[in-house]
């Protein structure tokens, strides 16, 4: 179903140039589903949807045993028979080479120059123990125009108690930490500034303490604690009349709110206003209006693929950011019909309990060309 979702998303947008970034890659049980995700990956290569694409570039990090630098990240691209000249950045060469032919990494991360890759250090997150979170990054030059695609991932919300104690929430500060730290290395002073994107799951949530107010306006909350410990393990938000309905029950990992049309009607448009993460990175980063609803958590249920599962607050957690200089190369149309979309996949499919988003556009003929000369795309190796 999810590949189906894919190529209908691929066949309506008929891009010449395909980024697709996963992450989780092979889901919790990875040991068990490596074997999968090659199933999935040969599939892909060669499926009838994507035979106009002869290039292709595949980076998987499947090395599970090694837990410092493993991050269960992939990264695709593809690059339809009608691009002529596309270039790939070689990171330790310091120059780009072209591209021709397809190719998959998949336990050869650490040594491949054509990526850079890093795991989040694990004091970032000092509560998971096994984090598989960090960021893939690649560069491309296509016609004189140079960027780079960064496939991430930054931490969950351990706790529904904890996200709802504070606001901003202890947790939207060490993703905060996270993602300015890959913001600062990828411009840093090692490689030529170039546009970029980032994509994947950044986890934002939305203010968790500014959204049970709103929604339990008019509720008394009870708080109910562990006898032994006397740490509060439930609140529970009635109504204050209407024979003291239950609205709202709240655990470590229970949001279970009693209408979820709320989230969905609309796209969720009335709670934008509590997705505040991505706020204090406006000098930076741009992102599209959202006229998606929230892309977590869905039910893995494959017959409830609108459904959302009770376990947290539905969020935007996947998003597509980019440079305030990327969104220049974007393609402003002359008689301005929408060339830019910006949504999610699969709305009534079970696609697991994230949906993906995707950013489809067209580069500018010659967007780069004012920097082309400096970074001298043609003059490749």
């Amino acid at each position: 179903n999810g590949c189906l979702s894919l190529f209908q998303v691929v066949h309506a947008h008929k891009p010449h140039f395909m980024a697709l970034h996963c992450q989780e890659f092979g889901g919790k049980n990875y040991e068990a589903s490596m074997s999968h995700v090659d199933k999935f990956v040969k599939e892909l290569l060669s499926s009838d949807a994507m035979k106009d694409y002869n290039r292709a570039r595949v980076y998987l990090d499947e090395n599970y045993k090694s837990q410092e630098h493993f991050t269960a990240l992939g990264s695709f691209y593809f690059l339809h028979e009608s691009l002529k000249n596309i270039y790939q950045f070689d990171f330790k060469a310091k120059k780009y080479k072209k591209v021709t032919g397809k190719e998959i990494y998949s336990d050869t991360l650490e040594s491949t120059p054509m990526l850079e890759k890093e795991k989040f250090p694990q004091d970032y997150f000092p509560e998971c123990k096994w984090s598989r979170k960090g960021f893939i990054r690649t560069r491309w030059c296509i016609t004189d125009c140079a960027f780079d695609l960064v496939n991430i991932h930054l931490f969950h919300d351990a706790s529904n108690l904890i996200a709802w104690e504070t606001s901003p929430s202890v947790y939207s500060g060490i993703r905060h930490k996270a993602l300015g730290y890959v913001l600062d290395r990828i411009i840093d002073q090692r490689f030529e500034k170039v546009s970029y994107f980032v994509f994947g799951d950044f986890n934002f949530r939305l203010d968790a303490k500014a959204v049970v107010e709103t929604l339990c306006a008019k509720a008394t909350m009870q708080t109910i604690r562990a006898a032994d410990t006397n740490e509060v393990v439930k609140l529970i938000f009635r109504e204050s009349d209407n024979d003291r309905k239950v609205m709202l029950q709240l655990e470590k990992k229970l949001f279970d709110y009693f209408n979820q049309d709320v989230f969905r009607d609309n796209n969720g448009t009335a709670l934008l206003e509590f997705d505040r993460e991505l706020s204090v990175f406006k000098d930076k980063l741009y992102e599209l209006d959202i006229s998606f609803p929230p892309s977590y958590p869905y039910s893995e249920d494959s017959s409830q693929g609108k459904q959302y599962m009770n376990t947290r607050c539905p969020a935007w957690c996947d998003r597509i950011l980019m440079s305030h200089s990327a969104k220049e190369l974007i393609l402003k149309s002359e008689n301005d019909e929408k060339i830019v979309i910006y949504d999610h996949i699969g709305p009534n499919v079970c696609m697991g309990d994230h949906k993906p988003v995707f950013l489809s556009f067209r580069i500018a003929a010659g967007a780069g060309k004012p920097i082309a000369n400096v970074h001298k795309c043609c003059v490749v190796q």
